[in-house]
């Protein structure tokens, strides 16, 4: 086997590079033909969506005359409360679950008597959290009489 590279054709009967351009006529009939069909084509698709925007606003159904917008519709008013019966909504949720999380918050961070007679007081968390590493957890206290395991080859007889 040689070691010479293999050939698939003869470079010298067609010369070694290539001896005629593009004509610049052929870059600007491509560039006009790509730009007119894009115009084409976006006359198309805007008429396609000028069509099927008119056709969806025709056959769309006509609201109710009982629906009203409201700028706000997470607010409810005293006169929309009257109207349901119980269970009524909530007037305004968002000042409603800020007071609710604010609430507990205020439980969670505060000393309180859970059961004054059996001297059951309610701790903040932090304190809570502090008497826990002083003292550390309760722990119950182990039998005794626990037995102890064999170690594996000591066999009593």
């Amino acid at each position: 086997m040689s070691n010479e590279p293999i050939r698939n054709h003869d470079m010298s009967a067609h010369g070694s590079y290539e001896h005629q351009d593009l004509r610049p006529r052929v870059f600007i009939y491509f560039f006009v033909a790509l730009i007119v069909s894009l115009g084409v084509l976006y006359v198309i698709v805007f008429g396609m969506y000028r069509f099927l925007d008119s056709y969806n606003h025709a056959d769309q159904a006509t609201m109710s005359p009982m629906v009203a917008a409201e700028a706000d519709t997470r607010t409810v008013t005293d006169a929309d409360t009257k109207a349901f019966p119980e269970p009524r909504l909530e007037k305004s949720e968002r000042n409603e679950l800020r007071e609710f999380i604010e609430n507990q918050d205020r439980k969670l961070a505060t000393y309180n008597w859970v059961d004054k007679n059996k001297g059951i007081v309610q701790i903040p968390v932090d304190r809570a959290m502090d008497l826990i590493v002083q003292r550390g957890l309760p722990v119950r206290p182990q039998a005794k009489e626990q037995e102890q395991p064999q170690k594996e080859g000591s066999s009593e007889q």
